[in-house]
């Protein structure tokens, strides 16, 4: 996969993309990841990438004109793929969108700041708007990285278990069981007999338990939100009236 992140605060992304899973993918080859300045493409010798907005306000407007230029000359000569515009006028990211991303070979992304992008990229440029959450960031840089990070993940390679990405929160629909490691006891807590029983299938049964007791606490939309199998439903239903 290629990805492009087209931002005025190429050093923000930098470190993050040089550690880790992501650092990883590409020293595989599975992914080729470049961070753009957009002032590179602007037209003027100041390298302006704002102006007011057209029928007054406060606040500062990106300009369309380095925008376009960056697109067009960073995707010349190769198909374009999906153009991300982060904004939180946009959809909802999540691991659903997350998984439908990682099918392409080709993701760019806009890093939005200021008041705004001026309308006519959104419109006429980006294939897709996206929003990582209802709460306001200082830029869009936190967001690329937040979707570059997602969207490696998932694809295949990139991560040392692959069973890993398929049992993470949100992939079936739950969140995550919890976890625990050495020691078996710390401080008078313990870690649940269950897990210490060599039984799996017990363990399978109490994790599964307790993934489905998780979301329905914290994240009941989740549920609502997916087709449960006739054991999952069984189990809400014990978990509902406290019986497990």
């Amino acid at each position: 996969m290629r990805c492009d992140i087209v931002t005025i605060f190429p050093e923000v992304c930098g470190p993050y993309l040089d550690a880790s899973i992501i650092k990883r993918a590409q020293a595989k080859g599975l992914l080729e990841i470049k961070v753009h300045n957009l002032r590179d493409y602007c037209l003027d010798k100041h390298h302006q990438v704002d102006d007011v907005s057209y029928g007054g306000g406060p606040g500062m407007v990106f300009k369309p004109e380095p925008i376009f230029k960056a697109v067009e000359e960073i995707t010349q000569g190769r198909p374009r793929g999906r153009v991300i515009l982060t904004s939180p006028a946009g959809r909802l990211f999540n691991q659903a969108l997350a998984r439908e991303l990682s099918l392409e070979q080709s993701l760019l992304i806009i890093c939005g700041h200021y008041e705004g992008i001026d309308e006519r990229v959104a419109r006429h440029l980006a294939t897709d708007e996206i929003s990582i959450g209802d709460y306001i960031l200082t830029g869009g840089e936190l967001p690329a990285l937040v979707i570059a990070d997602a969207v490696t993940r998932l694809i295949p390679g990139a991560l040392g278990d692959e069973q890993s990405a398929e049992r993470e929160s949100f992939t079936e629909g739950r969140l995550d069981y919890p976890h625990y490691t050495r020691p078996a006891e710390y401080r008078g807590l313990s870690v649940p007999p269950v897990l210490l029983s060599g039984n799996h299938k017990e363990i399978d049964r109490w994790r599964r338990i307790q993934a489905l007791k998780r979301t329905w606490e914290r994240r009941p939309d989740i549920l609502n939100a997916v087709e449960l199998s006739e054991a999952d439903r069984n189990i809400l239903e014990q978990i509902r009236e406290d019986k497990i």
